[in-house]
Formats: C-alpha cells, sequence, structure tokens
C-alpha cells in the first residue's frame, strides 16, 4: 500500500547504512528522505539555518531517523534539542544505532526519542527492521496535527 509522500530526516554518518535505509524506506511508502551526515546539518537542516534558510516550517518532517553517534554534534544532543524546541518538539524522533549501550537508551528516552532501534548486523534483517520501522511511522501511526508544531491548543 502506497501513502502519500512524506518528509523524512535521516541522519547517519555511514554511508552504508544511510543508503540501505533509503532503499529500505523507499519500497512501499513514497518518502523524500533528507539525509545528513552530522548533527551540526542536522539541526540546520531541522531549524531552517544556514544552506537550509529557505526551508519552511509549514509543512514539518513525519520522521526523524537519528544516530547517535554523529560527528560534529552527537546525536543524542540534536534529540535534546528536537524536544526542546516548540518548532521540532512533536516530531516523532527513532534512534536508530549501533549503540548497544544500556546508558544510551536511557538517555535517549530521557531525552524524548519515541524509540529506540538496535541497527542489526545482518543485511536482510536491517531491511527488514528499516521497512517495519517505516511502515509503522509513516503508514499507521497517527501523524502528528500541524497546529502541535505552533503552540495552539484546541
Amino acid at each position: 500500500m502506497r501513502t502519500p509522500e512524506v518528509e523524512v530526516l535521516l541522519a547517519d554518518d555511514n554511508l552504508a547504512d544511510a543508503e540501505l535505509i533509503m532503499l529500505s524506506l523507499g519500497e512501499d511508502l513514497v518518502a523524500r528522505i533528507h539525509h545528513v551526515h552530522d548533527g551540526e546539518e542536522a539541526l540546520d537542516s531541522l531549524l531552517c539555518r544556514g544552506r537550509y534558510s529557505q526551508r519552511s516550517f509549514e509543512a514539518p518532517l513525519r520522521l526523524i531517523l537519528l544516530d547517535i553517534k554523529l560527528p560534529k554534534v552527537s546525536g543524542l544532543e540534536v534529540l535534546e534539542e528536537i524536544k526542546r524546541d516548540p518548532r521540532t518538539h512533536a516530531i516523532p524522533v527513532v534512534l536508530l544505532t549501533s549503540s548497544r549501550l544500556e546508558e544510551d537508551v536511557v538517555r535517549g528516552y530521557q531525552l524524548g526519542a519515541n524509540s529506540y532501534v538496535q541497527k542489526p548486523v545482518e543485511f536482510e534483517r536491517f531491511r527488514q527492521i528499516v521497512r517495519q520501522l517505516g511502515a509503522y511511522w509513516l503508514a499507521v501511526n497517527e501523524q502528528v496535527p500541524s497546529r502541535a508544531f505552533s503552540g495552539e491548543s484546541r
């Protein structure tokens, strides 16, 4: 089942993982995936600054896939900023990482991650996990109403 095109931010410095994620999400879902390679670029993209200053908050992202171990600014620091900013705090964030450290899992959830998923090592299992994530967050899960990003209430 194909859904309308949605926008996803993928922050991952591992090119092979990023390519597999983008390929796997594109198999069943129509998604425009913005891939960034480090935490600083992720924040610039999300907060519409620097080379992303022309991007608008009018159509917020539907999902952020965030690796923890990013250059320049760590994924956990990016997550903290996402959840602190009223323009981005309601966007679902999945920490998709190779880290198996319990402290990373705990800290990720403390900072507001919606999900924590360890990247499988085996190719086919990795592909399957990413497809399941995409299906859930982009096709099954109810999208956050846009007013959640503006601070409006009912």
